[in-house]
């Protein structure tokens, strides 16, 4: 158990991290919708919303899994369930002493890095020039909302 001051410091980072995650969120949607990002010509706002909640969503599973991985790879054969695909996975990721697993470990950071580079040309706010600040804030903010 933890003492008060500590639940009072965890749930202060709760609630700061929770509203960090909502202002990024409603800056960058509003600036999807808006059509001030840095996303290719013809691509309608739509469909940018999409992409970037699919492809987030995609990051996320796969550092899911290389987490889920890395801890199932301490486990005997035995340990790891009866489950059909996990074990299909298991067998294919820990086959020939586990020498499939750095590889896919490298595919996977590839797919990551892609699906950001991706990411950051959907959510990359882009105002121009003479049309203003994005919702009106300071030249410094806009230039963090730039960034």
């Amino acid at each position: 158990p933890r003492s008060a001051a500590a639940n009072v410091f965890f749930w202060g980072r709760v609630v700061l991290s929770a509203a960090i995650l909502g202002f990024a969120l409603a800056v960058t949607l509003s600036a999807l919708f808006a059509g001030n990002t840095t996303m290719w010509e013809g691509v309608p706002e739509a469909v940018s919303v999409i992409l970037f909640f699919l492809l987030m969503s995609v990051v996320g599973m796969l550092e899911g899994m290389q987490i889920a991985f890395f801890a199932v790879a301490k486990l005997t054969k035995e340990e790891r369930g009866n489950s059909k695909f996990a074990q299909m996975t298991c067998d294919l990721l820990y086959k020939g002493k586990g020498m499939n697993l750095p590889g896919f470990m490298i595919g996977r950071q590839l797919c990551v890095v892609s699906c950001f580079f991706i990411v950051s040309r959907v959510t990359t706010v882009s105002m121009e020039e003479g049309e203003g600040n994005f919702w009106g804030v300071s030249d410094a903010l806009q230039g963090l909302f730039d960034t």
